[in-house]
């Protein structure tokens, strides 16, 4: 009965818009939650190789499950908190003494700036964010409940994944059950190899970006390599951007530094992309640069800087998907 009447409403041209445009709407209302939800997945598809490696093991499921989690929280904790007051004054100082790089950098190429009108326009933004400290606070407590929220349903996720797979089999007809399932398990493969990969990628250019500033002497060394590793999420464009500041310190050294560092940089992208990438990507997703970088755009369009960061296992989400539909229907 159920089948006669989705077969009758596809027949009718009139509702299938109607729904296109409510289910459209629905979801860009929503879209906080979806992103949040994908988010999960993401991190769900990356803990099930090692849930998957202790149930083998006969750990109980709930262990199995909390091991994982627990061990990337330990981490992510030993390593942020140490670090976090000592960047937040590097940062400060940096922000600070920027006018100053700026000043010198614009000297450089000819152009007269007032570095009293740039530090002042610097210290009443800081300003701004002191008065507005319950906002921020707000703002604060509203991302971190929204990272334990992304954490649990995550750790659901994993717990009810089986039974999640065979919910999606069952909304496709039963001679493509087989397929549904190969495309929810390269979906969940894909996924979860980009982020652990990605963390590892990140982190590596990250320290290498930081010896090799430390080494020519740069100044705020370490805040201009965790702009690095945080911007090597976004491929292609991400490390030339994180190339600029420090170009710009440079400058207030010489020229030839900042071309020292422009070089330094190009030999960190050319490791990154002839040994690193193929090494620690390799089973994670691969896109056309073009396609990167317009799926990048449309996602900062879309939801800033979480849609940039996210475009790219969205899209790959996308093709995995689009390959199954078409190798269906020439099936």
């Amino acid at each position: 009965m159920l089948e006669k009447l989705i077969y009758h409403l596809l027949r009718n041209q009139l509702i299938i818009a109607l729904l296109v445009v409510v289910v459209g709407w629905f979801m860009y209302e929503i879209r906080g939650i979806l992103v949040a939800i994908f988010v999960a997945y993401i991190l769900m598809a990356a803990h099930l190789p090692l849930v998957t490696f202790l149930r083998k093991y006969r750990v109980p499921k709930i262990f199995a499950i909390l091991v994982p989690y627990l061990a990337s929280v330990t981490l992510l904790v030993l390593i942020i908190i140490p670090l976090v007051p000592f960047f937040v004054s590097q940062i400060q100082a940096l922000f600070f003494n920027f006018a100053s790089y700026l000043d010198a950098t614009a000297k450089l190429v000819g152009i007269t700036i007032d570095p009293n009108q740039v530090e002042n326009l610097m210290i009443s933004e800081v300003n701004n964010l002191g008065k507005n400290a319950f906002s921020l606070t707000s703002r604060a407590f509203g991302g971190l409940f929204s990272i334990v929220t992304i954490m649990v349903v995550s750790f659901y996720l994993l717990i009810d994944n089986e039974r999640i797979k065979h919910v999606i089999a069952k909304l496709v007809p039963a001679k493509s059950h087989k397929r549904a399932m190969e495309t929810y398990t390269q979906i969940e493969a894909k996924l979860g190899a980009w982020l652990r990969g990605q963390l590892v990628l990140s982190f590596s250019i990250g320290a290498l970006t930081w010896v090799v500033l430390t080494v020519l002497g740069i100044d705020f060394a370490f805040p201009l390599a965790v702009i690095a590793g945080i911007l090597e999420v976004v491929p292609t464009i991400g490390p030339i951007i994180s190339a600029i500041p420090a170009v710009v310190v440079a400058l207030a050294v010489s020229p030839t530094m900042a071309l020292i560092v422009v070089a330094a940089y190009i030999l960190i992208q050319f490791l990154e992309n002839n040994i690193l990438v193929p090494k620690i990507m390799e089973k994670a997703v691969g896109l056309n640069p073009i396609v990167v970088i317009i799926g990048v755009m449309i996602g900062a369009k879309i939801m800033g800087v979480v849609g940039a960061l996210l475009s790219v296992p969205f899209i790959a989400m996308a093709v995995i998907i689009f390959k199954a539909i078409k190798n269906s229907s020439e099936a």
